[in-house]
């Protein structure tokens, strides 16, 4: 009843009966040529038949046309031959008929009708062996299945071991890309592929739906079986000859070997058989855009490992293609917004093997006028930055002074935009420029239908400027001819509510694949699976005689520098780093394995450096050598008259090498300060050193470098000198399953802050209407006067704002900044069509240009007047850091609206007592810097930071009141005594509220502002 021939028999009947199959012919099957024959010649015979005819004069007319498609299977390929045929004779011979994008042409679809696809069982191949289920199309065979059943005990597994034991891969049926494309084994519960059968090295990867965000499939639907979708949906007729015709290719990578005898190009050939959810997540786009057209913004989370590359290409090539059930052609151009300058290439050779043809992709890597030239064409797919689409205008003029008239319409003409790693370029100031100029035509229609119907609520403006108006209005919403396809692995709030179109259960996200799925099915590396936390503890001495007033925030930074930069500190982190990448990393990966030292500054990778060198010179290593990278150049106090750069700190290497040099087996270590923590691809860094704090979107990017595979990588480990568990736990959480998102920001703020930004009376309604009448009229008609006048309108409140007192600037300051940066990101999610509120984002945009800083505190330099009395390193965790437990909290957005507070000033050794009753001579395990700790984990949360960011401190205060004892709570294991005294004391708490507040706020309004 259970056994592994029955499962066979129900995929058999239920391809045949519910799939689009025919029974084929074990006994047709030719071992020699591994083909059917008789169904190839019978396809050829119904389907061309005056090619055909032609050929059947000759009395060996099968042999000549099996002969041929033989040779030509070896020469190019089993891909090749099926979408391009084979010649025989000088003619063109077709072994499949793919389905056209339109149904225009009823011959092309008659002949998508003839394909044949076969399950044959029991064929006896050349070796002996019999493979359980042979697919073939139309006599060709493309898939094997290897079946096994668990109630027997036998499960994928088995399969897997038969196919590496078994099945060899000289046979002409296993011959790669010759023959068969893809083999699955397959039990009731998963489904596992691979497209190169090697022995016992094949490598096979899962085809699984996943189950519950991780790997696996969930349980069946009406009593079917977990894998039942496999056979039902993959493989139905019209599916998997969609899969052959527009998926299936073959990727090329070239690998750059350096080596100590020089530089060695290897290349490899990989066929490529689309996973379960780049399936899923391709045809989910395109039958919705088919059904709704354009006018949509999806957004798809899919973790690093996904093979998102893959999915754009196809993604894009379908979206070029695609047409509407009235045979309507979707999308004019599909623009592919990306800073990857891989992803060109790729997509250009996985789109000429599904179209073999040229200038189907136009990447822009010249200059605007190419993206001008490329949009005014209409190339069908067009790769470029985001950054260009402000300059089209400008460079449109610069082509016309050149003799190159240019007009780019957008009239009737619809565009697809896909967004690699959507961030926040695509919800800003750059991304309306984009939706200006894919909908000129529709924007200006639009502004014409609303001025005709006088719907605009506008009387201090001239036509003129009313129309500029609305187009700035019009182009932040949803353009009705653009569709966004946005795809990233960390998802930000805002990003969620622009990109706002659900899924097929009403879920935020359109589509999700997830960091638990991908870590589980082997695509990436887990890097907090070995996570090893240092703390450092120390006691500080003041040495100068002078004790003077300082402001605390300041002064205390300076001193966590101090201690940070000293030659002590950073000498025990050298020496731990050096020990431990010579005892545990260097003979991992077979002996290639790298590591990576993150630090928080140019001047700290700097001296990690110098600290590095030395020390592998005292030691006489030869085993360890480093490359130091950081931008620009920087000089030190210690060292007067000399100046540090990339090239002279790592002996003469240029910047654009350190990739190539780092990959190479002369370095093995890569120190770096704010370089190569996003997009850097090196599978051989197994190991990572922070030396600096990581929050939030930043940790999960920089702890990702270590995440790639290859072969002999086993795992990874992180030693971390700066950052908690619980810290780093909380940046992964929301990014590991389904990212939560909170509820969204309320509208009214938008007035409550305009109200008060007009009850400071620095300007009035008319200061901004009589500036607005000058903005928003065409800029080609400005008279020279009138930009000046855009200048000096201002002039008079730059001179009333001098007046005010410093913290009543800051505050100001800070409530127009709030304002510009809710509006822009309110005014894409809610059709606000308000001109009162539009007029005063312009106005506040440039006068914010325009308002001077208050000049900066002078440095203080302790340098002289402290000291390191006591100093040591210590481990305080190692082991997993558990993702599966617990919840995330939900990314929230605005709450409401900002103010900043002077810095008080605590004395020098008030600073030092403080800090040594925390770090010093009891010894007691604390956070560095307690309170400036705090302020920092507070910084990096998200809710807390977009709050901060549209309140006044006043309304700030409440939504820190509900976090900061949540916050005190998750370091009272650091320093209970400090805890105690705050939680227990209230004169106390309030105290430390009011000085954490201030702090908090001020550090994320600069960071903002």
């Amino acid at each position: 009843m259970h056994t592994e021939e029955k499962f066979e028999d129900i995929i058999e009947r239920e391809l045949l009966q519910l799939s689009g199959y025919h029974q084929g012919n074990a006994d047709g099957y030719d071992q020699e040529s591994a083909l059917f024959p008789t169904e190839i010649i019978n396809f050829i015979q119904t389907t061309q038949p005056t090619q055909w005819k032609r050929l059947a004069n000759n009395s060996d007319a099968q042999k000549i046309v099996i002969d041929s498609l033989t040779k030509e299977l070896k020469s190019r390929g089993m891909l090749d031959v099926l979408r391009n045929g084979f010649k025989c004779y000088g003619k063109t011979l077709r072994v499949a008929y793919f389905q056209p994008n339109t149904g225009m042409n009823p011959e092309t679809l008659a002949l998508y009708e003839k394909n044949r696809l076969t399950i044959t069982r029991q064929v006896t191949i050349k070796t002996g062996r019999i493979p359980d289920i042979l697919l073939s199309l139309n006599g060709l065979p493309i898939a094997t299945i290897e079946l096994k059943n668990p109630l027997t005990e036998q499960t994928y597994q088995n399969a897997i071991y038969q196919y590496r034991t078994e099945r060899d891969p000289k046979d002409p049926l296993f011959a790669f890309k010759q023959r068969c494309l893809v083999h699955f084994a397959v039990d009731t519960e998963e489904v596992w592929m691979t497209t190169k059968l090697a022995g016992e090295s094949t490598h096979f990867l899962p085809f699984n739906k996943g189950n519950n965000h991780g790997a696996g499939n969930p349980v069946g639907d009406n009593q079917e079986y977990r894998t039942s979708y496999f056979w039902l949906e993959v493989l139905q007729k019209d599916s998997l000859l969609d899969i052959l015709a527009r998926f299936l290719h073959i990727e090329t990578k070239e690998t750059k070997i350096t080596t100590a005898t020089g530089v060695n190009y290897q290349k490899k050939e990989t066929l490529i058989f689309p996973r379960y959810h780049q399936l899923d997540v391709v045809g989910k786009l395109i039958a919705h855009t088919k059904q709704h057209k354009a006018g949509h913004n999806y957004l798809i989370q899919h973790s690093a490992g996904s093979g998102k590359s893959n999915s754009i290409a196809w993604l894009a090539h379908r979206l070029a293609n695609l047409h509407d059930n009235q045979d309507e052609k979707i999308f004019h151009t599909v623009v592919v917004i990306t800073d990857r300058t891989v992803l060109d290439q790729q997509l250009q050779n996985t789109i000429y093997q599904f179209d073999h043809k040229a200038g189907v992709v136009q990447k822009i890597d010249e200059n605007t006028q190419q993206l001008v030239t490329a949009l005014s064409d209409g190339v069908p797919i067009i790769i470029s930055t985001v950054q260009k689409f402000p300059f089209i205008t400008k460079a449109i003029e610069t082509l016309a002074k050149k003799g190159k008239t240019i007009d780019i319409t957008t009239k009737d003409k619809r565009f697809a935009v896909i967004v690699d790693e959507a961030h926040g370029s695509q919800t800003g100031e750059t991304a309306t420029e984009l939706r200006k100029i894919l909908n000129k035509d529709g924007i200006e229609s639009a502004i014409a239908a609303q001025l005709l119907e006088d719907d605009l609520e506008e009387d201090d403006l001239s036509d003129e400027a009313k129309k500029q108006l609305l187009k700035e209005q019009i182009s932040r919403t949803k353009q009705p001819n653009l569709s966004y396809f946005a795809f990233t692995a960390t998802p930000k709030y805002k990003t969620q509510l622009v990109f706002d179109e659900p899924g097929e259960n009403g879920e935020v996200l359109f589509h999700l694949y997830t960091m638990r799925q991908a870590i589980e099915e082997g695509y990436i590396k887990d890097v907090l699976a070995n996570y090893t936390c240092y703390e450092r503890y120390y006691e500080l001495v003041r040495t100068s005689e002078d004790n003077p007033d300082l402001p605390r925030r300041q002064a205390a930074k300076q001193i966590a520098r101090f201690v940070e930069l000293h030659p002590h500190n950073i000498a025990q982190k050298v020496e731990v780093i050096i020990e431990h990448f010579r005892n545990h990393t260097l003979h991992k990966i077979g002996g290639r394995a790298k590591a990576m030292v993150v630090t928080s500054s140019r001047e700290h990778a700097i001296k990690y450096k110098l600290a590095f060198d030395k020390y592998i010179k005292e030691k006489g290593y030869s085993d360890i050598k480093s490359l130091v990278a950081f931008s620009g150049s920087i000089t030190l106090d210690e060292f007067p008259g000399e100046t540090f750069t990339e090239v002279n700190m790592n002996g003469g290497i240029k910047t654009s090498e350190i990739p190539d040099k780092f990959a190479s087996d002369a370095y093995q270590v890569l120190l770096v300060a704010n370089k190569f923590q996003t997009g850097f691809d090196q599978p051989f860094l197994h190991t990572m050193f922070v030396d600096k704090r990581l929050d939030g979107v930043q940790a999960v990017q920089t702890l990702s470098r270590l995440n790639r595979t290859t072969t002999g990588k086993e795992d990874t480990f992180v030693l971390d000198f700066v950052n908690k568990p619980e810290d780093i736990y909380k940046a992964f959480k929301p990014y590991y399953e389904e990212t939560p998102v909170g509820e969204t920001a309320d509208p009214q703020q938008l007035n409550d802050l305009s109200y008060q930004l007009y009850e400071w009376q620095l300007f009035s309604q008319d200061d901004v209407n009589q500036w607005c009448e000058i903005w928003f009229r065409p800029k080609t008609s400005l008279t020279g006067n009138e930009h000046k006048k855009l200048n000096t309108l201002l002039d008079p409140i730059i001179e009333n704002y001098k007046a005010f007192q410093d913290p009543e600037k800051e505050q100001f300051r800070s409530q127009l900044t709030s304002f510009r940066n809710l509006y822009l990101f309110l005014a894409q999610i809610i059709p606000y069509q308000d001109s009162e509120l539009e007029k005063l984002y312009a106005y506040g945009r440039f006068l914010l240009k325009k308002l001077p800083r208050s000049p900066q505190s002078p440095t203080i330099d302790l340098s002289g007047d402290i000291e390191i009395k006591f100093y040591r390193l210590e481990k305080i965790s190692e082991g997993k850091i558990d993702l599966t437990e617990g919840k995330a909290e939900p990314l929230r957005g605005a709450t409401a609206v900002g103010t900043r507070q002077p810095d008080k000033e605590v004395p020098l050794s008030q600073l030092i007592d403080t800090l040594n009753g925390r770090f010093g001579t009891n010894f007691t395990p604390a956070d560095q810097l307690f309170f400036e700790q705090i302020t920092e984990t507070a910084i990096a949360n998200e809710s807390i930071k977009q709050a901060a960011q549209v309140n006044t401190k006043e309304n700030f205060a409440p939504v820190l009141d509900k976090h900061l004892e949540n916050l005190f709570i998750e370091r009272m294991d650091g320093n209970q005594e400090i805890f105690m005294q705050v939680m227990n004391n209230e004169e106390l708490k309030t105290i430390v509220f009011e000085n954490l507040l201030s702090s908090i706020y001020e550090k994320i309004i600069q960071k903002n502002s």
